[in-house]
């Protein structure tokens, strides 16, 4: 009866059961179905000023559209994906999430722990954070991680440099203030170039991955999902039991005129391994 309470959404104290000594029925529960379906408002559906009219295209959405055009069209594009336990990430954030806001005077959410997972691994899988130059391979020596930030205007990368060098704290605070500088056009136009590799949050509007696409000279991007909690299979002492767990896709797509399903799969469970530890208290910045 308390299960089929719960999928209908039904409160089992707010009914009089007409059972042996007041005891609820099946039949009681789904007499009040219909009042416990009255009270859930349906979501509002704002309807767009844009709606059956006709608009051209911004000069930005003209560029990012010739971009990608032209980044399709000269290499070869695939994405693998891989899902990641972010259960420790998850914690260790709740419990510190306070006091870093107190000392830092920004908010500590997931990008940071996932951006400073991608650095590492980019500095021990180099061939992702590599660009073509004719028919050789450019290693750079360092990791400047573009940050996709969706504005009014389309989205731009505006660039974390030396990333490899960043704690979560740096890298709260660089994109936060690169964010803000972008919806608000206040950045310089360097601070768009350099980037050797992309980050793209596609977890912030609440999907669970997409197949983001690379931009031309860089050679990968990764889109990272919302984390959200569901049921997983953990092993504890060699026995497996089932938990609630917080879990992330991770999707980096690649051109694979230079990288390999291997060495993007390398790259991917660096990253998955780092961040399944969870041990970033030294890490934090404070």
């Amino acid at each position: 009866m308390r299960k089929l309470a719960n999928e209908a959404g039904v409160d089992l104290s707010t009914i009089s059961g007409t059972g042996v000594g007041g005891r609820i029925r099946k039949e009681d529960i789904v007499a009040a179905i219909p009042a416990a379906a009255a009270t859930l408002a349906a979501p509002v559906v704002e309807i767009s000023p844009l709606r059956g009219t006709t608009q051209p295209m911004s000069r930005l959405r003209k560029v990012v559209a010739e971009r990608a055009v032209i980044s399709m069209q000269s290499s070869a594009q695939l994405t693998t994906v891989v899902e990641v336990d972010v259960t420790r990430v998850a914690m260790l954030r709740d419990r510190v999430k306070a006091e870093f806001a107190a000392k830092t005077g920004n908010k500590l959410s997931f990008l940071p722990f996932f951006a400073l997972a991608a650095a590492e691994a980019l500095q021990s899988n180099p061939i992702v954070n590599a660009t073509i130059d004719g028919d050789t391979i450019v290693y750079p020596a360092s990791e400047n991680i573009s940050i996709a930030v969706d504005t009014e205007r389309g989205l731009l990368t505006p660039v974390v440099r030396n990333a490899g060098d960043l704690d979560l704290a740096g890298f709260a605070a660089q994109i936060a203030d690169l964010a803000a500088r972008t919806r608000e056009n206040k950045l310089k136009p360097d601070e768009l170039s350099g980037g050797t590799f992309t980050l793209t949050n596609t977890g912030s509007r609440g999907a669970l991955f997409d197949t983001p696409v690379v931009f031309l000279p860089q050679s990968a991007i990764l889109g990272t999902g919302i984390v959200y909690k569901k049921p997983l299979v953990v092993t504890n002492d060699g026995l497996d039991s089932i938990a609630i767990r917080s879990s992330v896709y991770l999707a980096l797509s690649y051109d694979h005129r230079i990288i390999d399903g291997a060495d993007a799969a390398r790259f991917l469970t660096t990253m998955k391994a780092r961040l399944e530890a969870g041990a970033f208290e030294g890490n934090l910045g404070l």
